[in-house]
């Protein structure tokens, strides 16, 4: 029997399908995403915390096996899952998961290769 999926929103460098499949996930139903309420912030690592912005990302469908295996690496552990309304491209609504930092990052918190790297991956992705 197949594994049930469920649906995640993914902001940061997790966007990068080839990522999640190198580190054994097999995504699927992968389409373009935002959330309201939600501004993208970056200190070590992205973060969403509550404002009145939109962020924009990538939904997409893992087995809850595979979620665990991917916030089971230590630069990860520190995210906890949040319930969201993830609005596609299409216009439907979805609900889904979001791995959010339990502390926003502290405004001295930096990340230039992070930030650069996330940027270049939206661009790659065309996530605006």
């Amino acid at each position: 029997m197949e594994a049930r999926r469920v649906a995640v929103f993914f902001y940061g460098l997790f966007m990068d399908v080839d990522l999640l499949r190198a580190k054994g996930a097999q995504p699927e139903h992968v389409r373009h995403a935002s959330v309201a309420g939600f501004a993208l912030h970056i200190g070590q690592r992205a973060t969403l915390v509550p404002s009145d912005a939109r962020t924009f990302g990538l939904l997409m469908e893992l087995t809850q096996a595979e979620i665990e295996h991917l916030y089971a690496d230590a630069s990860v552990t520190s995210y906890r899952p949040e319930a969201i309304l993830a609005e596609c491209a299409d216009g439907s609504s979805v609900p889904a998961l979001c791995f959010n930092l339990v502390n926003e990052p502290r405004p001295e918190e930096a990340n230039a290769a992070y930030a650069t790297k996330l940027r270049e991956l939206k661009a790659r992705l065309g996530v605006p």
